[in-house]
């Protein structure tokens, strides 16, 4: 095996140190032509990184010439699927270059995310991730990827909060009622969720622990079927994101307590926050980004990042987003590598507090 510290090719060959020349024929080499033999391996040796290099800048300039694959972690028809989707039919406008939407749903995302931590860091392999991409890792402790170090941020789309609704056949109108009846009947509460470790599981959770409560918590495969189990009554709440709770609440059909983020929605000005109702560090919301393979150029994210952000200033961009709930959430990459870092460790602390095991 070569050592890590040789050149590699572009396709990671590695080059290895040839014997002089003398000594391939099976002759004893004098030293004049030991030293030049030396020095031609040498000159050989930095051609070829150099060549690397340079192939490598080539790819970046050239980006993107070709299809580009897009992997959703999630099922079709999710809030994690949609937001992407639209912010890609616009990006690939922009681009010149269609990009391909392929979910890869599975053990809270992580499946598809290593799909993309693997592949070539080449700029046609990219993640669409929501924050459940901080969860993870400490819920499933053996990936086969390190969620900051084998994946390099490049945009953020937007980000949003989740509302606690709750079926009308319950009694509780505001939040202060359903903490109430919560702590009178301990366990007796149950909530769904998309997942264990899902975006939507840890707001729950965070709201759980800070009103000091003990509820059931019921995983299910996807919204819908949430959806349906809150609306026949057999679930007591969810999480919902803003884009699936909104319609249901307009329509009467659910009620909604509580919004995830620190600031009230728009849509629902009448719906208080968790520091509203006395409830503290329970604040969460989801946000939806773009990642590659960490070891992509960077003028290849830097392209890639300026033209999302174009994409993003169009006003029919941010008002199609704004139909789904999404508000803008600027970012440089850096700052968003940064966002990865800090949430992984805040998320892995709620988790253990709250006993959450896979």
């Amino acid at each position: 095996m070569m050592p890590r510290s040789m050149p590699r090719l572009s396709d990671g060959t590695a080059l290895a140190k040839p014997l002089p020349l003398a000594l391939r024929q099976g002759k004893r080499a004098s030293p004049a032509a030991m030293k030049q033999e030396w020095w031609l391996n040498k000159f050989i040796r930095l051609m070829c990184v150099l060549a690397c290099f340079v192939t490598s800048a080539a790819r970046a300039e050239d980006w993107p010439s070709r299809l580009i694959k897009a992997i959703v972690p999630f099922g079709a028809g999710s809030a994690a699927d949609v937001v992407p989707r639209l912010f890609f039919d616009r990006l690939a406008a922009e681009l010149g270059q269609p990009i391909v939407v392929e979910n890869r749903p599975g053990a809270g995302g992580t499946l598809g995310t290593a799909t993309v931590a693997k592949a070539d860091p080449d700029g046609y392999s990219i993640l669409a991730n929501s924050s459940a991409l901080t969860i993870a890792p400490a819920i499933f402790p053996k990936l086969t990827f390190d969620t900051s170090r084998d994946l390099a941020s490049v945009l953020m789309i937007g980000s949003s909060a989740n509302v606690m609704i709750v079926p009308n056949s319950r009694p509780w109108k505001t939040v202060a009622d359903f903490i109430a009846d919560a702590k009178a009947k301990p366990g007796s509460i149950s909530f769904g969720s998309v997942g264990i470790g899902s975006a939507v599981h840890i707001s729950a959770e965070k709201f759980r622990l800070a009103a000091g409560l003990e509820m059931t918590h019921v995983p299910y495969r996807g919204g819908s079927e949430v959806i349906a189990d809150i609306l026949g009554g057999r679930v007591d709440f969810y999480f919902c994101p803003l884009a699936t709770a909104l319609p249901l609440i307009r329509a009467g059909q659910v009620r909604a307590l509580l919004v995830s983020t620190p600031k009230r929605v728009p849509d629902l000005p009448d719906v208080p926050t968790p520091m509203e109702a006395g409830l503290k560090d329970a604040e969460s919301a989801i946000w939806f980004g773009v990642f590659v393979p960490a070891k992509t150029p960077r003028e290849t994210i830097e392209k890639f990042h300026a033209a999302g952000m174009k994409v993003l200033s169009d006003p029919a961009t941010q008002d199609a987003l704004k139909n789904l709930g999404i508000e803008p959430l600027p970012m440089t990459p850096k700052q968003m590598d940064e966002l990865v870092v800090r949430e992984l460790a805040l998320n892995e602390d709620v988790i253990k507090a709250a006993g959450i095991k896979q």
